[in-house]
């Protein structure tokens, strides 16, 4: 990853369906501006890891999140938006987590976090991370070196740590 601590986040347009079903897009400095934010970087949505382990894990600690003040959880994938919100209700993550789509990829590139898993039909990913963010600053970032492990970057040991 080429994002490092300390570093800003870049500017990058995200997507997601607002409570009226239409395609909204945000730059995610926008969603970082002023708060305590918690960046969870997935593969994809309805993928084994991320459904059984990734997502489920935040949302169960969402008010140890809370305690130690974040304020916002963010869900970012490479899919589409519809997918994004599909996945967000098959997983109960309610207004817990905002369930965002980077369908080009732009994020995921830009913070050098893609992966290439088209041996498994699955095109170009995000590797898996979760990332503390303060304001649009970088404050702790843990990524997996394989997308299908979730230790690192696992609910229960990250939010452990800050």
């Amino acid at each position: 990853m080429k994002l490092k601590i300390g570093n800003k986040i870049p500017s990058a347009e995200l997507f997601y369906l607002d409570q009226n079903n239409d395609a909204k897009k945000i730059d995610i400095l926008d969603l970082c501006k002023n708060n305590k934010v918690l960046i969870l970087g997935m593969p994809g949505a309805f993928t084994k890891t991320c459904s059984a382990l990734h997502l489920p894990g935040y949302i169960k600690n969402y008010d140890l999140a809370l305690k130690k003040g974040i304020t916002k959880i963010i869900c970012i994938a490479v899919n589409d938006p519809n997918v994004m919100k599909a996945w967000g209700e098959s997983q109960n993550t309610g207004t817990k987590i905002l369930m965002v789509g980077d369908p080009f990829i732009k994020f995921t590139q830009a913070i050098g976090a893609e992966v290439d898993k088209s041996v498994k039909g699955l095109g170009i990913r995000s590797n898996r991370y979760t990332m503390l963010v303060e304001n649009g600053i970088v404050k702790k970032i843990e990524e997996e070196k394989e997308t299908a492990m979730c230790e690192l970057s696992a609910a229960e040991n990250f939010l452990k740590a800050i």
